[in-house]
Order: structure tokens, then sequence, then C-alpha cells
């Protein structure tokens, strides 16, 4: 029996376009993922589960062609995780790591929900209140301030301890928590 490398389904041209498939798949991500807000892959329902298995099959099926094959499913994944470890190399300069970087926005400032920050970081108040009931929060006077952190999870933070402007550096409506016990 003889084999070919085209019996396997990739050549010069399908390895190119797989390519430029995946940078293009790979920019788009970054690009609908700081559109619609660092929460959208934070933590997933099964629902969103669902939907990002659907999605993986859909890009998936897009980069490697009609007929995916062992040799272009392993570049599609090689070039994936080069992208990923160059993205990740270039978050060390300030410019390209404001692009894919989200800021950490306050959602709740002292007892007050901040309504335009949620808006802006498509968080709903539910959301929030399950986080203050995680933390064992039981009145909003308990809260110094809930933040949504630049990898999309929330924190809490209690009254009772100043918190340290250091913490606060670059967050979004940082001015609006109370700096009193």
């Amino acid at each position: 029996m003889d084999w070919t490398w085209a019996e396997f389904g990739l050549d010069g041209i399908d390895a190119v376009r797989i390519i430029i498939s995946c940078i293009a798949f790979y920019l788009g991500i970054v690009l609908l993922v700081r559109a619609f807000g660092q929460r959208t892959l934070a933590s997933l329902s099964s629902f969103d589960l669902a939907a990002i298995i659907a999605l993986g099959a859909i890009i998936g099926r897009a980069i490697l062609g009609d007929t995916p094959t062992l040799f272009a499913g392993l570049l599609g994944l090689a070039t994936l995780l080069v992208l990923q470890a160059l993205t990740g190399k270039a978050r060390h300069f300030h410019r390209i790591a404001g692009i894919v970087n989200s800021p950490a926005v306050v959602l709740m400032a002292g007892g007050e929900l901040l309504t335009d920050n949620l808006a802006r970081a498509h968080v709903d108040p539910a959301e929030v209140y399950s986080k203050l009931r995680m933390a064992g929060i039981r009145q909003r006077a308990e809260v110094a301030c809930v933040i949504l952190e630049p990898t999309g999870q929330i924190s809490v933070t209690r009254r009772g301890t100043p918190i340290d402007d250091e913490l606060l550096r670059g967050v979004i409506g940082a001015e609006r928590i109370p700096r009193e016990d």
C-alpha cells in the first residue's frame, strides 16, 4: 500500500486557508468578548455551555472545511495554541493589554447598585445579589464594594477595614466606593 500526504487531505493551499481562518476566528472571538463583556465566558450555565459547544462546532467546521482531516485538525489546533501563546506574550505591552484585557468595574459601591456600570458590564442585578449571598452578606450595609474583575468573576469586599487605594488602581468606578468604615 502506497501512502501519500494527499490521502490525508491537506495540501499547501488548504494549510494556508486553515491558518488564515484560525486567525480570523480568534480575532473575531477576542473582539466579540470585548464587545459583550468579560462576563460572557466567566461562569457558564448549562444553557451557556451548550451554546459554547455549538459555537465551537460551527467554528471548527468553518476553519477545517467540508471534510476535516487529521492534519487539518492538528494544524488548526496548533494555530490556535500559537495565537493563544502570542496573545499571552503580547499582554505585556500596554497597548495590546488594553485591547485583550477588560478592566475591572465597580458594580456596587457601599449599598448602592451602580446601574450604569451594570449595563456597561452586561451584568444583571440578580447576579450581584447571588454573589452577595454566596459571600455571606445579609444586608447591603455590610458591603464596601462589588467588583467585576478582569477575569469575569465577581468579587465582594465587606465594610470594616479601609481599602488600600493600590487595590483599586485602574478599576472603573473606584471613586464611587465609600472610603469610611
